[in-house]
This record gives structure tokens, C-alpha cells and sequence, in this order.
């Protein structure tokens, strides 16, 4: 009886043994990552704005941030205005406006990049077919040096697989770093979009401002026609002198030249509106409305709101997500890679044989190179990008607080911009009521014979002017509001998800 060798029979189970050990240690490993933990950082948040004064407005109107009224869509800040014109306008440039398009199409880039990062957490596998022509050396075939060797033709088909174990968190990383470059491009689409939205809206007033003081150079033109017709009969019946028929002629001259300024300015201001809308000045027109004054009471809730409200706060902060994961990155080119590489196909010398069963070949292991590599020495290479990426990271913690600070600014300034117009509003009313009395004394004393016409001039151009202020008060109040929304992030509701409408056109 041929005796029994136990080695041999212990062999295949300690190669088994020692493949399961390596591969649960490459398991752990590859559950291992050298990222740093991220943490958002603290920035100082006061308890309250200072400018922060009642939430109720003039006229009794309110908007409650906990509780948004049912008419008001979630989302659609502007439509507390209760103007249709400008809901229309809104919904308009949100479908049409080309760089709200550009930023979907860059969230598209974003997340596509995520995409191909995640691809990294599976096998790469590729399939191909051909043949090559060779002669081996003499040598390769342990022939003498002067033997002959005959060229031949290997055909092969074969699919190839490669896969990286991800030992240190290097893929990972990765994947972390693009997900949340993806989410700081959609908060990015989104503060676009609550630019455009505010631009839009202040646009708007803009245009219904001018309007408002078309109008009323127009009256002050039709009035300055009638004291030149009343003038110019007194002269003809001698009771004047020309002088007055003059200043009557230079005051409607005036008034003729204010209306058309403000009437080219209102061209521009349209001109503006179209391209936000996405259309070119000759294919929109606005019809003429003056603006009415807005008094509402936008409440500005808690400074610690704002950090979640305000979009670019949300990409600053998502732009420090992605430079943390770099770092990650960064140092886990200092740990060994594990590239595993396979192909599995047919090779045959004929054509017409390639596909048989005794064609089939296999191959394991590193096609090019080594599957394990470790770095020992690169003269500082590596080091030199984990140094850079922390610098990129303390880039973006600067930036994010820096934008922090400059969305309390923005809050404290438009609060203290509609605080202060609101008692400058006040004010104008009394010096317009004032001036318009007085302008009546003074036709009525001229009437009389009582004063010059001089102060009937001075009187008219008086009343004019503190229209005219008041009127640019009530455009400066609306777009202060308008202003006031966007620094606190705009409406309480939801984002419309208009980022992958844009993006799928």
C-alpha cells in the first residue's frame, strides 16, 4: 500500500486558510479611512438683529414665517404683493432666463461627476477582440542564437475586469468630495434663482416707479400749459408784463424735457425686464401702471435661521464638505493601493478556432505593474498635496464665515433701510401736503394781484419736487422689501425643484 503523505493533504488547507486571513484583512482595510471628520465650524450668531423692529406694517398686513398663508404657494415670496403682473413675470423668467439655464446645466455637470466618482466603488469591465503578429527570439525559446523561429498569429477575445480595493478611504473620499461639490452647484442653481427672482421683482418697481412719475410730470405739464394759457391772456389785456409770459413758457419747457427723460429711462429700465425674461427688448412691452405704495411687515426671524435659509451660505458650507474629503484623498495616497486586474477570453493561433472550448484563457493578477504598491519616497510629493489641501480647507472655512457675516450685514441693512423709510415716508407725506397748500395760496393771491408770478413758479416747482421725492420713496420701499426677502433667503416654503425641469431641456 503506497503510503499516505499528510503534508500533502494539509496543503491545500493552510493555502486556504492563509487566502481567508488575506482577505479579511483586506476587508478591514478597506472599511478604513484617513478622512478627517467633518465638522461645520462655529461662527459667532447674535440672538437677534439689531435692526429687527415690528413684524406688523403699516396697513395691518403680516407675514408669518411658521405659518405661511394658504394663497401664498410655498416657495413664490413674491406673490405677498398681491400683483398679478408680477406673478406673471416671475413665472415667465424662471422658464426662459438663459443664465438660470446655465447653472441647471452646471448642477448637471455636478452631479454627473458624482456619478462617475461612485463609479469607482465597482469593477471596471471592458470586452475586446483582435490579433497580433509576432516572431519570438531564439532565445525566448532556449534555441540556439542562429536557430530559425517562425512568425505566427494569435487571435484573442476577452473581457477584462479592474477593480481598486478601497483599503484608506481614498474612493470614498472621493465620492464624498463630488457629492458635495453636486450639492453646492444645486445650492448655487438656487441662489441664482433667488437672484433672479429678487432682480425681477426689483426690475419691476423699477419700471412702475418711473411710471408713477411719468404720470405725474405729465399732470405738472398739462398744469404748466394751462398757467401759460392764463398768463398769456393776462398779457394780452395788459395786466403783466412779458417777463411772466416767459417763465411761464421756460417752467412747461421744463416740465416737457423732465417727462421725456424719465420717459427714456423707463425704456432702459424695460429693456432690462426683457432680457431677465429671456426675450429681447422688441418682443416685450409693458404696459404703463403706476407704482402704489407697498407697506409691508417681512418678519426676520432668528439670526441662526439665516444659516440655513440663505443659499450661498448652504454652497460656502458644502464648498468646506468638499475640501475636507479632499484632504482625505490627499492622505491616503501615503498608504498602500490594491489594484486587482483579470481577464477571461479565448486565444487561438487559427481564426476559425477562437471560439472553441480548448481556446479558453484566463489571466489573474496585475496585467501591467504590481497590485500592491507602497509608497516609500517622493520627495515630498505627497505631503505637499495633503499641506495643500488643508490650506484649501481653511480657504473655505474663511470663505463660509465670511459670507455668514456678510448675510447679517445684508439682513441689518435692509431692516434699517425700511425702518428709516418707513418714518422718511412720514416726513415726505406732511411736506407734500404742505407744499400743495401752498401752492394753492399762492395761484390765489396771484389771482389777486396779491404776489408775482414768480411765486406761483416756486410754489408749482415746490410741490413738484416733493411728488417727485415721495415717489421715489415709495420705489425705494418696494425694492428694499424685495431686498429684505433675499438677504433672508427668500420665501419660507420649499425650493421649486426647477433646477431638473431646466436641466432636462
Amino acid at each position: 500500500m503506497k503510503a499516505i503523505n499528510m503534508n500533502s493533504l494539509l496543503r491545500p488547507t493552510r493555502y486556504l486558510g492563509i487566502g481567508s486571513a488575506l482577505l479579511a484583512s483586506l476587508l478591514i482595510l478597506a472599511g478604513c479611512s484617513v478622512a478627517p471628520t467633518y465638522e461645520r465650524p462655529a461662527v459667532d450668531t447674535p440672538a437677534a438683529f439689531k435692526e429687527a423692529g415690528p413684524q406688523v406694517g403699516e396697513n395691518g398686513s403680516q407675514w408669518k414665517a411658521a405659518q405661511p398663508s394658504e394663497d401664498i404657494a410655498r416657495g413664490e415670496w413674491w406673490k405677498i404683493f398681491g400683483d398679478d403682473s408680477l406673478n406673471a413675470l416671475e413665472d415667465r423668467a424662471q422658464q426662459a432666463n438663459q443664465d438660470l439655464k446655465a447653472a441647471a446645466a452646471r448642477l448637471g455637470q455636478a452631479r454627473a461627476l458624482t456619478k462617475d466618482a461612485r463609479s469607482g466603488y465597482f469593477p471596471q469591465v471592458d470586452a475586446g477582440i483582435g490579433a497580433t503578429r509576432q516572431r519570438p527570439s531564439p532565445a525566448s525559446q532556449g534555441l540556439p542564437a542562429d536557430a530559425n523561429t517562425q512568425p505566427f498569429t494569435l487571435y484573442r477575445a476577452q473581457a477584462n475586469i479592474s477593480y481598486e480595493v478601497d483599503l484608506f478611504g481614498r474612493v470614498a473620499s472621493n465620492v464624498d468630495a463630488a457629492t458635495a461639490d453636486a450639492q453646492r452647484s444645486e445650492a448655487l442653481f438656487h441662489s441664482v434663482l433667488l437672484a433672479l427672482q429678487a432682480d425681477v421683482a426689483q426690475q419691476y418697481f423699477l419700471v412702475r416707479e418711473l411710471d408713477a412719475a411719468l404720470d405725474l410730470y405729465t399732470g405738472t405739464v398739462k398744469l404748466r400749459q394751462e398757467s401759460l394759457r392764463l398768463v398769456q391772456r393776462r398779457f394780452d389785456e395788459g395786466d403783466i408784463s412779458e417777463v411772466d409770459v416767459a417763465r411761464a413758457r421756460s417752467e412747461l419747457a421744463s416740465a416737457q424735457s423732465e417727462a421725456l427723460g424719465i420717459t427714456r429711462q423707463r425704456a432702459t429700465a424695460e429693456h432690462a425686464l426683457a432680457i431677465l425674461l429671456g426675450s429681447t427688448p422688441a418682443e416685450f412691452a409693458l404696459p404703463a401702471r403706476p407704482l402704489t405704495r407697498i407697506s409691508l411687515a417681512v418678519p426676520s426671524g432668528l439670526p441662526s435661521t439665516l444659516l440655513e435659509r440663505r443659499p450661498d451660505i448652504a454652497a460656502a458650507e458644502r464648498s468646506m464638505a468638499a475640501a475636507n474629503a479632499r484632504v482625505g484623498v490627499a492622505k491616503s495616497a501615503f498608504f498602500p493601493a490594491l489594484n486587482l486586474t483579470g481577464g477571461l477570453g479565448y486565444e487561438s493561433a487559427q481564426l476559425g478556432d477562437l471560439f472553441n472550448w480548448s481556446s479558453r484563457t484566463f489571466l489573474l493578477g496585475p496585467l501591467v505593474g504590481t497590485a500592491l504598491s507602497m509608497p516609500i519616497f517622493d520627495g515630498g510629493r505627497r505631503q505637499a498635496g495633503v499641506d495643500r489641501a488643508r490650506a484649501s480647507y481653511e480657504e473655505q472655512v474663511a470663505t463660509y464665515r465670511g459670507t455668514v457675516l456678510n448675510a447679517f450685514r445684508e439682513v441689518e441693512d435692509n431692516l434699517a433701510n425700511l425702518r428709516i423709510l418707513g418714518d422718511q415716508s412720514r416726513a415726505q407725506d406732511e411736506a407734500v401736503a404742505a407744499s400743495v397748500r401752498a401752492a394753492k395760496l399762492s395761484h390765489t393771491q396771484y389771482q389777486e394781484g396779491a404776489v408775482s408770478y414768480f411765486s406761483v413758479i416756486d410754489a408749482d416747482r415746490t410741490v413738484l419736487q416733493q411728488q417727485r421725492a415721495s415717489v421715489t420713496l415709495d420705489g425705494e420701499r418696494a425694492r428694499s422689501t424685495v431686498n429684505l426677502i433675499r438677504a433672508l433667503g427668500g420665501g419660507w416654503g420649499t425650493a421649486p425643484a426647477a433646477a431638473t425641469q431646466l436641466s432636462s431641456k
